[in-house]
């Protein structure tokens, strides 16, 4: 590929699976042979960063072969740049995002939860703004306000406010365009009429601004269970195995699947992986 395509996951709402949603993307496209660089900007957790670490021990101790992502940091105290002038941490961002273009065919970028310089400044360098979203009209109001008494769709809100900025300076940059997927994520059982309510508030909004609607994946044991070796589904084969596969794991798998190919990442029709599980 000739430019990078840079994929932010972003959403100012805490707790809405950005960093899951971070690491199985950059797995599956990394097990598509495609350069993937990483970037990840929630300067305190790190969750992408303590992934990637794990999976290199992981890996070297059990003597098995996995595609690993480049990875690109602020510098060897990230969370030093939360606490010191904006400035300072966005021309690091810059530098860092020119180096990973220079080497990756897609660049993941995990966002913190809250509205930062640094967010911001990715979210402006995105083709494709991913925003996971737990089933629930507390999630949905970071998004779009609704009238406590009707229920009818009121104004955006303030994500909708941060993209909407991103796409203009984009647009002044160099002409780009973004496309934002909101995903409905961590599915779980709830009463069937406040779904359908969800629902209904969440398609009028995305034809307001623009966004399209995906699916997330739903909160299974198997994501956690392979966290601490940083693992995935997309990485589970006969060599690659450190728990037992089950029928659910072959669903989840699926269900990564049609993730990447909603957001138009799919590169082949081949599986995900390597070798089949």
């Amino acid at each position: 590929m000739s430019k990078a395509r840079v994929v932010v996951v972003g959403n100012e709402k805490g707790g809405a699976g950005k960093s899951t949603i971070a690491i199985h993307l950059t797995t599956a496209l990394a097990w598509q042979d495609a350069r993937v660089a990483v970037i990840d900007l929630d300067l305190r957790q790190q969750s992408l960063g303590h992934f990637l670490a794990s999976r290199r021990k992981w890996l070297e101790a059990s003597g098995a072969s996995a595609p690993m992502p480049a990875e690109f940091k602020l510098g060897d105290q990230p969370a030093r740049f939360a606490d010191e002038a904006a400035d300072a941490g966005v021309s690091r961002f810059a530098e860092i995002l020119a180096e990973a273009r220079a080497r990756a065919d897609f660049i993941v970028i995990d966002t913190p939860g809250g509205d930062t310089a640094l967010s911001r400044a990715a979210h402006a360098a995105a083709d494709l703004i991913v925003t996971p979203m737990n089933d629930s009209f507390v999630d949905f109001d970071l998004l779009g306000s609704v009238d406590p008494v009707t229920l009818d769709l009121g104004k955006p809100s303030i994500y909708a406010e941060t993209v909407w900025e991103a796409r203009k300076q984009r647009a002044v940059t160099d002409g780009g365009r973004i496309d934002w997927v909101v995903l409905r994520n961590r599915l779980a059982v709830t009463e069937a009429r406040n779904r359908k309510r969800l629902d209904e508030r969440i398609e009028a909004l995305s034809r307001r601004v623009g966004f399209r609607v995906g699916p997330g994946l739903r909160d299974r044991v198997i994501y956690r269970e392979l966290f601490p070796f940083g693992l995935t589904v997309a990485d589970l084969s006969p060599a690659i195995r450190p728990v037992a596969v089950s029928l659910a794991h072959v669903a989840a798998r699926q269900e990564l699947r049609s993730l990447v190919q909603a957001l138009d990442l799919d590169l082949s029709a081949q599986p995900l992986t390597a070798t089949a599980a």
